[in-house]
């Protein structure tokens, strides 16, 4: 059985997909894994020896992984990875860099996903925060473009649906982002909060579409968007936004899943989660499950421990509700304990 510790700091943990700050643990690290005690972490290039050859590579990420679940003290996590295909890659060879989802053809997608999903599995990933749900609408988004699938609704519907199930097919958990819909921005969320001036009609339109699509195919998790719209929710970000996230996910699409958040060390939100009661609120509006990468600053423990103790502050004082925060538990939990855990083994060739 999974258990949620119950420490004050690793009650954050519950919530927590960490990033830790090289291929081997250091001591900032190790007490941060053992007092925090995340669910889940996020691996980057930073994480894989780089130049050596790949039973060198592949030896030394085995023993980062024994000692994450060590320090953690956790048999079941989240082992994720940001892993779409072109630029978005994050291990060395032999692992395949397949193209852009954009540039794939309809009949590659299904085959592709799945080499992917067997590919992850060897590393002992089993979450990828994959396939992009995002709509390649605007020519000059500095950072969608060709990680979308396709530039209308449809094309980039069925090619998302058909990644997902190739995941799926290989045991991978699939992540349906950035919702409520990245593609239509003009400015980059890891730089600058994004403001997209459409409509909940304007959304129906389009961006829910493909979103919509995957909720209908099972997919378990839906990332947020660090985006205001100002015509929905004029005062935060979707990754805040009950309206967003609670009226329109959970009640009007119907997603009974897990929502999680764009990596908050984005410069987007990284100063509001800096101020006390944010996290409450995103909890407030349906997120379930943070990502903090440390991937601007690996070095820097400061923003994950002060969400981690305004979250103890929150819940011990009371402005956070224990009922919506126990429902979101629940979710995590019950997906956690279907997450297959892989050990990492060599590669055979699979395409």
């Amino acid at each position: 059985m999974t258990r949620f510790h119950q420490n004050k700091l690793a009650r954050f943990g519950n919530h927590l997909i960490m990033g830790i700050s090289g291929t081997t643990l250091n001591d900032d690290d190790k007490k941060a894994l053992n007092q925090l005690q995340p669910v889940g972490i996020i691996f980057f290039a930073k994480n894989f020896l780089q130049d050596v050859d790949y039973p060198t590579w592949l030896a030394q990420f085995q023993i980062l992984n024994q000692q994450i679940r060590e320090y953690t003290e956790r048999d079941l996590m989240f082992m994720s990875i940001d892993h779409e295909g072109g630029r978005v890659v994050r291990t060395p060879a032999p692992i395949t860099r397949f193209p852009y989802p954009y540039l794939l053809k309809n009949e590659e997608i299904l085959e592709v996903a799945k080499a992917t999903g067997k590919e992850l599995k060897s590393l002992g990933i089993n979450l990828s925060f994959a396939p992009v749900a995002d709509i390649f609408s605007n020519p000059e988004n500095p950072i969608i473009g060709p990680r979308a699938f396709g530039n209308t609704a449809e094309t980039a519907s069925m090619g998302a649906e058909k990644y997902y199930q190739g995941l799926k097919a290989e045991g991978i958990l699939g992540t349906a982002k950035h919702f409520p819909g990245h593609g239509d921005t003009s400015t980059d969320s890891h730089l600058e909060l994004p403001i997209l001036n459409l409509s909940l009609a304007d959304l129906r339109k389009r961006e829910l579409i493909p979103f919509q699509r995957l909720i209908n195919a099972g997919i378990p998790l839906i990332m947020t968007a660090h985006i205001l719209f100002p015509q929905i929710d004029p005062e935060v970000p979707a990754t805040l936004s009950k309206t967003i996230l609670s009226d329109v996910l959970r009640q009007e699409l119907g997603f009974k899943g897990v929502v999680i958040s764009d990596d908050l060390d984005m410069k987007a939100v990284a100063e509001m989660f800096m101020k006390s009661g944010t996290i409450a609120k995103s909890i407030h509006a349906g997120c379930d499950l943070f990502i903090v990468s440390r991937n601007i600053n690996s070095s820097c423990l400061t923003r994950t421990y002060k969400i981690a103790e305004d979250f103890v502050k929150c819940y011990e004082d009371g402005s956070l509700n224990h009922e919506i925060l126990t429902v979101a538990q629940t979710r995590i939990n019950q997906l956690l304990e279907l997450t297959p855990q892989y050990s990492i083994q060599q590669l055979h060739r699979v395409c």
